[in-house]
């Protein structure tokens, strides 16, 4: 009984977000409040347990074992109190909050303009910081707790990574209309014949294009190698460039007069655009929200 006195539900709600975190800045910010004060309630929460809780390793804050054993019944117990004092939950009007995301130049282009007029409009006090990064160091943000959601293409995820898939994509090429012929595009040995573009972050890294293409016994030429999609088309104009693309980064795009889009001369097997966050935050219900309109503007037809 000592010790619960000792302890407030500010105290725990602390903890939960160090456990979460593993980083008294990013806590600081999860809960609003200064770094000060979180590290003077750590010292609280070391003092009260008699353990570190948090253990520098390799220059990271890492669970303790007795940190470990209370992760879980933490959160049942603050679930517990939501339920009990009857939560309002997240209120998208009123809410003061940074959520981080991670993602390509191609899901700023599909995701961000859409989700940005829903959250001047529905959430002003809501702010993005985003970042982009391969699919590795998505992944590896995710798990550090360094980026709240990212928007790409995973084929596989550690198990503490849950996923919503928010749409199918396939692909479409485009090139200067003066190479092609009078109507439609190219067939597989004419686009064979062509030098090619290629949007990818990490050049050497398998891409569906050119696995469809080694599945037939062919590879293309590549002539340049690029990590932004927003430069690429305006590339073309003028040359035998073709460029093979994921259908949704040309939607509203004002393309140059000059420029043809037509259908790639061989099937290429679509990829899942997903959304994946930490499994931490799963109780978070503002984090749940900003899913729900990701997903909800993904569905928008607007989109395809």
């Amino acid at each position: 009984m000592d010790d619960l006195r000792r302890i407030d539900l500010n105290l725990l709600l602390t903890l939960h977000a160090l456990l979460s975190e593993q980083h008294v800045s990013r806590a600081a910010v999860r809960l609003h409040r200064s770094q000060p004060a979180v590290s003077h309630a750590l010292a609280q929460l070391r003092e009260i347990f008699a353990d570190p809780l948090l253990v520098r390793r390799g220059g990271r804050l890492q669970p303790s074992a007795r940190a470990e054993a209370l992760r879980e019944p933490l959160q049942q117990a603050l679930q517990q109190l939501d339920s009990l004092l009857g939560s309002p939950g997240f209120e998208p009007g009123r809410a003061r909050r940074t959520f981080r995301l991670v993602m390509s130049d191609y899901g700023a282009r599909v995701v961000l303009p859409g989700l940005m007029r829903l959250l001047r409009r529905e959430a002003p006090g809501i702010d993005l910081v985003v970042s982009q990064g391969s699919r590795e160091a998505m992944l590896g943000q995710l798990i550090d707790g360094e980026a709240d959601l990212a928007l790409g293409v995973f084929p596989e995820l550690p198990a503490e990574i849950g996923q919503q898939v928010l749409f199918e994509e396939s692909f479409v090429c485009l090139a200067d209309r003066a190479g092609l012929p009078p109507r439609g595009g190219l067939d597989l040995a004419q686009w064979l014949a062509r030098h090619h573009v290629l949007v990818a972050v990490r050049p050497g890294i398998d891409n569906e294009i050119d696995l469809a293409l080694a599945a037939l016994g062919e590879r293309r030429r590549i002539a340049l190698t690029l990590p932004h999609w927003g430069v690429a088309q305006g590339l073309l104009t003028g040359t035998d460039l073709v460029l093979t693309v994921a259908r949704r980064s040309l939607a509203g795009a004002r393309l140059d007069p000059v420029l043809r889009r037509f259908a790639p001369p061989l099937a290429i097997a679509p990829f899942a655009f997903t959304q994946a966050w930490h499994s931490r935050r799963e109780g978070d219900a503002g984090h749940r929200w900003l899913r729900m309109q990701v997903q909800a503007l993904c569905g928008d037809e607007l989109l395809g």
